[in-house]
Parts: structure tokens; C-alpha cells; sequence
């Protein structure tokens, strides 16, 4: 019955655990694919950019300063998206760092575990050893008891036998 518990509770202890590695993966690619797409973005507004730099609505084939401010704006834009990706970056590497932390947890926590079995396992052994002596002890007792008891048997039937022989003179 308690190797019953026992299994219920490590089973349920692993079913939670996938579900919490589960999750911090679904969180992390979510988190990955949030960054490509901001990556994507800054790629097409780059695209842009190059379009605007090369585009010369002015006199003579020369920028405006129409121009030049939508170059700048594209630009703006550009940098905006670039912190957006700085900090979906640093919350991707937070999600790494749990993860870091959490398998170091578990690593350490299965080790402690592994220790605490070890120890168990000893302590166990050596009971065992133990009860082995006790036994060895008590039955070496028993059989001097045994040997006691015949030989006080065997007096007495000696003894019955020679009261017997001395009635029967008598």
C-alpha cells in the first residue's frame, strides 16, 4: 500500500513538473517568435529607409526636404523598433535565466535526493546487518537452550531409570 502512495505522489510530482516545463517553453517560444517578428519588422522598415534615401522628388533629381524628413521618420521608426527589440531581448534571456536557474534547482534538488536515498540505503543495510546478528545470537541461544534442556532430560530419565533399578533391588 505505501508503494502505492508513494507511486501516486511521484507520478503526480512529474505530471506537475512537465506541465511547469511545458509552460516556461510555450512562454519562451512565444517570447522568440514576439522577437522575429520584430526582427522581420526592422528588416522592412530598413528596406524602406533605403527606398526613401534613394527617392529625390526635387528639382534637378534632388531631395526635398519632404524627402529628407520621411527618410528621417522611417529612420525614427527603425530605432523605435530597435529598443522594442532590446527589451523582448532581455525578457527572452530572463526566460532563459529561470530556466538556467531552474534546472540548476532541480539538479541540485535530485541530488539532495540522491544523497538523502544513499543515506537510507545505508541506514538500512546496517539495520539489516543488525537483525542478522541478533538472529545469528538468538538462535545460537536457542540451540544452547535446546542442548540444556536435553541434557537436563536425559539426567532426569537417568536418574528415573536408576531410582527405577533401585526400587526394583528394593
Amino acid at each position: 500500500m505505501i508503494k502505492n502512495v508513494l507511486f501516486i505522489i511521484f507520478f503526480i510530482n512529474t505530471s506537475l513538473q512537465a506541465a511547469t516545463f511545458q509552460t516556461d517553453t510555450s512562454a519562451y517560444q512565444t517570447q522568440r517568435l514576439k522577437v522575429n517578428a520584430l526582427l522581420k519588422e526592422r528588416s522592412a522598415k530598413f528596406g524602406q529607409y533605403d527606398q526613401s534615401l534613394d527617392t529625390k522628388t526635387g528639382i534637378f533629381g534632388l531631395q526635398t526636404k519632404g524627402d529628407i524628413k520621411n527618410s528621417n521618420e522611417i529612420l525614427r521608426q527603425i530605432v523605435l523598433n530597435d529598443n522594442n527589440v532590446f527589451k523582448e531581448l532581455k525578457i527572452l534571456m530572463d526566460y532563459k535565466d529561470e530556466e538556467v536557474k531552474r534546472v540548476k534547482n532541480e539538479a541540485s534538488s535530485t541530488n539532495d535526493r540522491i544523497e538523502n536515498y544513499k543515506t537510507s540505503i545505508k541506514k538500512l543495510q546496517d539495520q539489516n546487518l543488525q537483525l542478522k546478528k541478533d538472529f545469528a545470537a538468538a538462535n545460537k541461544e536457542k540451540q544452547i537452550t535446546n542442548y540444556i534442556v536435553m541434557f537436563l532430560a536425559l539426567t532426569l530419565f537417568v536418574a528415573c531409570y536408576l531410582f527405577y533399578k533401585k526400587l526394583k533391588k528394593a
